[in-house]
């Protein structure tokens, strides 16, 4: 046995895959052997979606088909929203998600406890296709607003859209919000994706794994990072002026900064990150004075983005980005990492496929450090 330990498995290759890679050296994301921004920039989210699946992108007619079984499966049970209901307004928005995805398993009408690829792929495109509905009622009943009227949007990418900001969006915000949701869809093997994997390994249902990686994709070393940055925009720096002295102040506490670094890259650009800046301006340039503070989120952004490259070395990643886009597309703060884990559902689906279809238990082992040799006091 290879004793090594390796905190947090820094370096360590914990699956084979055939479904994406991060290569470091040539900065590029690859997905099934294509460039992730390639992708983003040429076919629509379901067409990544489809291609993680099945390892091929989609003919026009298999597109549709994939839109029709997404659109057929949409609705929420009325126990669900029961459910939600019974939670009350304290609850956070992830942790409505994860327990609507494993209530969701008491209405699965097939059952819930399949498992393999055959009952995932059922499992799977239910689970998806409620993801809009789930957060969007999640949101609304959390704060008293009215029920939405299922089925609005032509798209599946449309609906989510429609969902969580409670409006018709433009033409312009879906193709925005589209490529978002490709830039998330897959990223190797982060933290959920892992524990997603592990999950399967023991021939769990989706309903169980895809909970546990809500649970970890809820933490603010992982998905949470996108809320944390708005926050810091919004709240805690307000203006262009106070981005730099701000950023040095909690440099100089030793204090961490969302939004910046990355356990893989580390001190090499998220190639993300840049097309979600190009995306940010075109938003800012077609939205204009209609929005509060657009041109002063570019301008905090910007300086922000020099001052950490000039200050330690790191580059911005998805999140410090992604975060002011969300914002003028209208998403609700709340909403981030819910929708960070709605398009990361793509990726984690075709690992669910894989871990199945190839399973070995993980069960790793520990290195000891405690004591030896204690023993128990007589007895009288």
């Amino acid at each position: 046995m290879d004793e090594a330990y390796h905190p947090g498995l820094e370096g360590v290759l914990a699956a084979e895959t055939e479904i994406s890679y991060l290569d470091v050296e040539q900065e590029s994301i690859l997905i099934r052997g294509y460039d992730l921004i390639e992708l983003a920039n040429h076919v629509t989210y379901l067409d990544v979606a489809y291609l993680l699946w099945h390892g091929d992108l989609p003919s026009e007619g298999e597109r549709a088909t994939l839109e029709q079984e997404l659109a057929a499966t949409q609705m929420l049970p009325n126990g669900i929203l029961t459910i939600l209901k019974a939670l009350g307004p304290e609850v956070h928005t992830m942790d409505a998600l994860r327990t609507g995805i494993s209530a969701l398993s008491a209405f699965d009408v097939e059952g819930g406890g399949g498992s393999g690829v055959e009952a995932a792929d059922r499992q799977l495109i239910s689970l998806w296709a409620k993801m809009p509905a789930l957060l969007g009622e999640s949101y609304r009943i959390k704060h008293a607003l009215a029920p939405m009227q299922a089925g609005q949007g032509a798209s599946y990418v449309e609906r989510l859209l429609w969902q969580v900001t409670g409006r018709p969006p433009s033409a312009l915000e879906i193709d925005v919000f589209d490529k978002l949701l490709t830039l998330y869809s897959e990223h190797e093997m982060p933290n959920s994706t892992f524990s997603a994997r592990v999950i399967a390994s023991t021939l769990s249902d989706v309903y169980g794994v895809l909970a546990g990686a809500a649970a970890s994709l809820k933490g603010p070393l992982h998905g949470g990072a996108n809320e944390a940055v708005m926050r810091m925009l919004l709240e805690e720096v307000v203006n262009p002026n106070a981005m730099a002295p701000y950023l040095k102040a909690k440099l100089q506490a030793k204090a961490r900064i969302m939004g910046f670094g990355h356990r893989v890259y580390m001190h090499r650009p998220d190639p993300r990150a840049m097309m979600m800046k190009r995306l940010l301006g075109e938003l800012v340039e077609a939205k204009g004075a209609s929005v509060s503070k657009a041109h002063d989120l570019v301008a905090m952004c910007q300086i922000g983005e020099d001052v950490m490259r000039q200050e330690k070395g790191l580059f911005a990643n998805l999140d410090y980005y992604a975060a002011p886009v969300y914002y003028l597309l209208g998403v609700p703060t709340e909403l981030f990492t819910p929708i960070f884990f709605a398009a990361r559902m793509a990726g984690l689906s075709a690992h669910i496929r894989e871990q199945y279809g190839n399973n070995r238990l993980y069960r790793p082992r520990v290195r000891y450090v405690g004591a030896r040799g204690r023993t128990l006091p007589p007895r009288e």
